[in-house]
């Protein structure tokens, strides 16, 4: 029988493909090689499917049927290479009609692995690891062993550590490192610590969350007036620029008040669009960016302002705040004086050692450099500086 090619492959989620490939290909495999052995199977990580916004577009590169194997820090070490060489081995050549096998490159600057058929071995994209090895590699964090008091039955190891972490390390991991782990699929978890580690990971403590809320707004309220006075000294280009700056930071604020990840730059508006303000919102951000004139721009820019101001009243988190655009002092340019919400959820939040901290928030409310905040150490360590 022909072999089909990836263009007549009828599309499907990544996640399905992922699905799949499990159940149809890797579980058989492990149950018969490995019977008893206890491993976590998953799609998290890296990838559009992940978070939900993969499409026929997403096959050029590293996208197919991947998935990712968890088992204890011991087993991945004793049998990690031998799965993976079995899978090797023994994986169909596609599914679904796409291939398994991802055709390698040579070029290190480009790494991306695209799907292709092969009579060889396949070069497939299941992952062998642990988790408390990604908690490392991506968010920076070190899970350790249980204490020797607490009874070994409920509470895995991984997730007895992470429901230990401290103000930095929740301020030191991007939104899209935490949407990548907590997104995606989980198949199969007969250990217990993905599913642990994920659930604990879900969403920020109430404290961290509050801080982080303040900060957003105090973002926005250092630059609302920018666009007047941008406009006013001839620079309508600036003061696009800037719109376009306060049109993000307003879209991030929505997600984090939603209790969603913001993800980075590609999937942010994707992500804004399913919040449920975002029908009423849309038309407001879309005229700020659309405007070509201060006065237009301002009132879109304000309308946006108010109701995001409303939706924080809605949250309950404060006392409510008057929502109503304002003159911005002595100087002709209406704005929210968005620090006064900042002000009124840091008044709320408790917590000494967040309470210590400058409103700059987390890492990536400073920070946009894919460089800095895929290098969990770096984050860190730049963190740390500005405490």
């Amino acid at each position: 029988m022909a072999r089909m090619t990836r263009s007549e492959a009828a599309f499907l989620p990544g996640l399905t493909l992922s699905r799949v490939l499990y159940e149809e290909a890797v579980r058989p495999l492990i149950e018969a090689e490995w019977p008893g052995l206890r491993y976590a199977a998953a799609r998290v990580g890296t990838g559009s499917e992940v978070l939900g916004f993969d499409s026929a577009r997403s096959a050029d590169h590293e996208w197919g049927p991947r998935l990712d194997l968890f088992l204890t820090a011991e087993d991945a070490a004793a049998h990690g290479e031998r799965i993976h060489r079995l899978l090797a081995e023994r994986l169909p050549k596609e599914v679904r009609g796409w291939p398994t096998h991802f055709r390698p490159t040579a070029d290190p600057r480009d790494p991306v692995g695209l799907m292709t058929p092969t009579d060889g071995p396949v070069n497939h994209r299941v992952s062998v690891g642990h988790v408390g090895g990604r908690l490392r590699d991506r968010l920076g964090l070190t899970p350790g062993p249980a204490p020797a008091e607490l009874p070994p039955a409920e509470l895995s190891v991984a997730e007895l550590s992470v429901a230990e972490l401290s103000v930095t390390d929740w301020l030191s991991m991007p939104q899209q490192a935490l949407a990548e782990f907590t997104g995606g699929a989980v198949f199969h978890d007969g250990l217990g610590e993905l599913t642990g580690a994920r659930r604990l990971l879900a969403w920020y403590p109430d404290q961290v969350w509050r801080h982080l809320l303040a900060c957003q707004w105090q973002r926005i309220s250092q630059e609302e007036a920018f666009p007047g006075r941008c406009a006013e000294a001839g620079d309508e280009l600036g003061a696009a620029v800037v719109a376009g700056r306060l049109v993000r930071d307003l879209m991030r604020l929505c997600l984090l008040m939603e209790r969603r990840y913001a993800p980075y730059s590609k999937w942010l508006g994707s992500a804004f669009g399913r919040l449920p303000v975002a029908e009423r919102l849309t038309p407001s951000l879309r005229g700020a960016m659309a405007a070509t004139a201060q006065p237009e721009r301002e009132r879109h820019l304000c309308d946006a302002y108010e109701t995001v101001a409303a939706l924080h009243n809605a949250t309950g988190l404060t006392e409510p705040v008057d929502p109503a655009r304002r003159p911005y002092h002595a100087r002709p340019f209406m704005v929210l004086h968005a620090e006064r919400l900042a002000a009124a959820l840091a008044g709320t939040v408790v917590d000494p050692e967040l309470r210590a901290l400058p409103l700059t928030g987390s890492v990536d409310q400073w920070a946009d450099s894919t460089d800095l905040l895929t290098r969990p150490r770096a984050a860190r360590a730049v963190l740390a500086a500005l405490a």
